[in-house]
């Protein structure tokens, strides 16, 4: 049987994303086990999650620690025995540390609700309707060092409807967050993408663009 492959999991909320994570494991979509949850927040909602699923936890508060480097060395604690395979990060609200991104570079990803390059931090939404933008998002994307750059694997596009309030635009941009983020952590456990030295593959070939995820079909 194929080795599944190990994840470790950080967020800070409600876990929408470790569940459709969780959800693709059990339903057979993604080949992989997550070896632990760790959120910064002692009440975010989405241990309850891992929890339900005999996933171990931690809780690693933010506020206990006078700087971001002494907070980042206290995940990588517990992440490091784990030697997982990628370093999820579903709705982990923290900018992490140079040296925490240099440690799990091209196995560190995210999630972002916008079509990065447009409408890096918070508010995505919102911005999206000021600028009557027709099209919205969320992005894949492998962490750099900048905020919500790195390289973006898949984006899911939809339409920016003129009765949309931030929040009708939220849900429906985290239904399709839900589809393509356990579909970009398999492709990376297939070694559909991959990384050849700084160069960004799908299926050996270099990605120039994210693939593009519309209406329920996956575009290159």
């Amino acid at each position: 049987m194929e080795k599944k492959a190990s994840l470790v999991v950080l967020i800070s909320g409600s876990g929408s994303n470790l569940l459709a994570i969780i959800d693709a494991i059990k339903n057979k979509q993604l080949n992989a086990e997550i070896k632990t949850v760790i959120s910064n927040q002692v009440t975010a909602k989405g241990l309850d999650h891992a929890i339900r699923e005999n996933i171990t936890t931690h809780v690693v508060d933010h506020k206990q620690y006078p700087t971001r480097e002494m907070f980042d060395q206290a995940m990588i604690k517990i992440i490091d025995p784990l030697k997982p395979d990628l370093v999820v990060l579903a709705g982990f609200m923290r900018i992490l540390s140079k040296n925490f991104i240099e440690k799990y570079q091209h196995r560190l990803i995210n999630i972002h609700p916008s079509l990065l390059p447009k409408y890096k931090g918070l508010n995505t939404h919102q911005l999206a309707i000021d600028n009557n933008d027709e099209v919205h998002g969320a992005s894949v994307h492998y962490v750099n060092f900048e905020l919500d750059s790195g390289p973006v694997v898949i984006q899911a596009e939809v339409p920016v409807l003129a009765t949309d309030n931030a929040e009708a635009l939220a849900a429906r941009v985290l239904h399709e967050e839900h589809k393509i983020y356990p579909m970009a952590i398999q492709m990376h456990i297939n070694g559909r993408i991959r990384f050849d030295n700084d160069q960004l593959k799908f299926d050996n070939k270099t990605l120039t663009r994210p693939l593009l995820w519309k209406n329920n079909k996956l575009t290159r």
